[in-house]
């Protein structure tokens, strides 16, 4: 393998690795919450796509990814008050039943409306453009998607450490009960981390289907995993361990693909899950307790 290869093979990891970083913190930040793995959270991604399938088809693609980020926060919130709000109290196992169920019921619904056949992602001509930096060839989406993590990701540290809603998220990340007595509005904040999760998981999404140029009902579940996966391999809760993770799965999975071996790539990123969990199961930066949500 040539250097050049290699720098474009890793450029291609990075940027995928970008697209499950984004999409791994709404995992950590829902579970630092509310101790609940969001299981819809893939297919809040999955319905992201159909939402800029439809916009693009009315409006430019520049109203239109404000519309699927809006559309997107208003689904993820609606999710939040209609099927976890409504079990606050009851046994964490009945919540986890109901993400679940959310998730099928995402998936059903979108075959239902929309076929399961694929549908052609549109090209949203900026991030089509090629771009050549010596001999290293890629689209602009490429370049650009692991440089958006990563000022997305400053930004979010920014709001968590440095303002007063980020105070009391970090708080009633430590002791739920607590935060509740000493005034910090409860619903509020867990609306605000919804938001937050489905903001960036649009944002994934956009940066995601762009290179993969179709949507189905089930195309968020392999990817909802292996940033479930990227998620727990950081350590669970974990902003900077999402993203860290999420760059790990994606650079392991494009160079599994270019030696050769696509048939075990999938099976690889499962097979880390299983050896985290059995040799550090609070994953890489799971006993960094200041970063958690």
């Amino acid at each position: 393998m040539s250097f050049v290869t290699f720098v474009q093979h890793c450029l291609t990891g990075v940027s995928l690795g970008g697209a499950y970083a984004l999409i791994a913190i709404g995992y950590s930040m829902v579970y630092g919450i509310l101790l609940l793995i969001n299981f819809a959270h893939a297919d809040i991604f999955m319905m992201a796509g159909y939402f800029m399938i439809f916009s693009i088809s009315s409006f430019p693609w520049q109203i239109s990814i404000p519309i699927v980020i809006l559309g997107t926060v208003l689904l993820g919130v609606l999710i939040e008050k209609m099927a976890y709000m409504p079990l606050r109290s009851a046994p964490r196992m009945s919540i986890m039943i109901s993400a679940i169920g959310v998730s099928y019921l995402l998936q059903n619904l979108a075959t239902y409306l929309f076929s399961a056949l694929p549908q052609a992602y549109p090209t949203i001509p900026p991030l089509k453009q090629q771009i050549r930096i010596g001999g290293v060839s890629a689209s602009l989406v490429t370049f650009l998607t692991p440089v958006l993590t990563v000022i997305l990701v400053f930004l979010l540290i920014f709001l968590l450490r440095k303002t007063k809603i980020g105070m009391a998220m970090r708080a009633v990340s430590k002791d739920y009960d607590t935060s509740k007595l000493m005034g910090i509005k409860i619903n509020n904040i867990i609306s605000l981390t919804f938001v937050i999760g489905s903001t960036l998981a649009a944002i994934g999404s956009i940066l995601y289907f762009t290179d993969r140029m179709s949507v189905t009902p089930f195309s968020g579940v392999l990817p909802g995993l292996k940033c479930f996966v990227a998620a727990v391999l950081g350590g669970i809760g974990s902003v900077p361990g999402a993203v860290i993770g999420g760059f790990l799965i994606g650079l392991s999975e494009t160079f599994l693909v270019a030696l050769g071996y696509s048939t075990y790539s999938d099976a690889f990123t499962f097979l880390l899950l299983i050896l985290i969990l059995l040799f550090r199961p609070t994953g890489l930066m799971g006993e960094n307790l200041q970063d958690k949500v």
